[in-house]
């Protein structure tokens, strides 16, 4: 099939995904309400706990006092759009239509959805990284596509160069990768983002990149998929504000795609929430302006907390993994003698107070026992939190 002809997808219904073929409540959900039942500390879910940048929330503030309360266009403001087109050129030296060539969503979730269901049929494959964030799995299930995976393994979590190469074949319609990565915090080497476009080329494939956490690395620069020789053609770019600008709940997310890939997964959002966050619109663009300093500090002061949670995890008799980026670090419980980390999280609100996240919940059923003693623990908290956690999981040890 050519690549014209992925571009004209439409999507088809089908049935969630869980072990049982049901519905099911997400892990996130489920260690929440833990964490609220047990009054334990929750790390298990990515959310700050501190507001971000008084511009952009006064502006918020303005927007509503000024009227925008009302639906935006179904592809965003002119002011944001701009704003994106702006960034783009500005951090990446991208040159993006903001008419053309960018669509404003509800966070990165909606972008991914409406990109899958566009972009893919009914047995399609899509390639993925393994461990993988969740909402991968469930809309590849919704529109009944083949989920294909290359493993990330301990200690670095970087992809086999060779299994990439025998993941994608010429069935492979998407391949979908998340750069900074949740939920290991590894960042992809620009050998294999260049790998992956030389794959998608020869594959005829559509390279779908989240980068939610684009401003959030810490040992590695951040190259977008699109800033690659030959890949700007066939490369639909997701990002959001949510992450960079503590504003998770304000679910203003974007895409960057070439005009034909944009126009047909608009096609699909128009029918998801077809348009969101009126007032948090314009403030975002305010966000995307704010001076190279603000970038580097939030970047800074995150990789700060990382190194709080990771003295403390090691501290605790945890085997611990190094992110260079994104929220999340990695823990190994097999030192501490626990083995099932979807087990032991459950127990761990009564063991120290503290809730994380089984990285199982991030695999398919088949692969989970490679990942069996793994945990997932966010650090976008205040320090004193994690200090706290620290202390508090070092009763393990105990």
């Amino acid at each position: 099939m050519t690549l014209s002809g992925a571009w004209s997808r439409t999507a088809r219904g089908a049935m969630l995904l869980g072990d049982d073929g049901r519905l099911q409540q997400t892990i996130f959900g489920e260690m929440s309400a833990l964490a609220v039942a047990t009054g334990s500390i929750n790390l298990g879910q990515g959310f700050p706990d501190e507001d971000g940048p008084a511009e952009v929330l006064e502006a918020a503030r303005q927007a509503i006092r000024d009227g925008v309360n009302q639906y935006p266009p179904g592809n965003g403001m002119p002011v944001l759009r701009n704003a994106i087109t702006a960034h783009q050129r500005r951090f990446y030296n991208l040159d993006v239509d903001p008419d053309l060539e960018v669509l404003v969503t509800a966070g990165a979730t909606e972008a991914l959805a409406a990109t899958i269901l566009a972009l893919t049929d009914e047995g399609d494959e899509v390639v993925t990284l393994e461990p993988f964030y969740d909402s991968y799995a469930a809309m590849l299930g919704l529109n009944k596509v083949i989920h294909r995976t290359v493993a990330l393994r301990a200690p670095d979590f970087q992809p086999d160069l060779d299994d990439l190469r025998a993941a994608v074949t010429d069935r492979t319609r998407l391949i979908l990768i998340n750069n900074p990565h949740n939920p290991t915090g590894a960042v992809l080497p620009v050998e294999t983002l260049q790998l992956i476009v030389a794959l998608a080329h020869e594959h005829d494939a559509i390279v779908v990149t989240d980068e939610v956490y684009e401003h959030l690395t810490f040992d590695a620069p951040h190259v977008p998929v699109a800033t690659l020789a030959g890949a700007r053609e066939r490369t639909v770019t997701i990002s959001s504000a949510g992450k960079t600008f503590n504003t998770t709940g304000w679910k203003i997310g974007w895409i960057t795609a070439p005009t034909e890939l944009l126009q047909a997964i608009l096609a699909v959002k128009q029918y998801l929430t077809f348009a969101n966050g009126a007032p948090f619109q314009p403030a975002i663009a305010v966000g995307l302006a704010l001076p190279d300093t603000f970038f580097h500090n939030v970047a800074a002061d995150l990789r700060g907390k990382r190194d709080v949670l990771s003295a403390g995890l090691t501290a605790a008799g945890f085997g611990v993994s190094a992110p260079q980026g994104g929220y999340f670090i990695v823990a190994d419980a097999a030192p501490l003698g626990f083995h099932d980390a979807a087990a032991f999280c459950r127990q761990l609100p009564q063991l120290a107070g503290v809730v994380g996240v089984p990285l199982s919940a991030f695999v398919r059923p088949q692969n989970r026992a490679e990942y069996g003693s793994l945990l997932r623990f966010a650090f976008c908290k205040r320090k004193d939190v994690l200090e706290r956690a620290s202390a508090q999981l070092a009763d393990l040890r105990r």
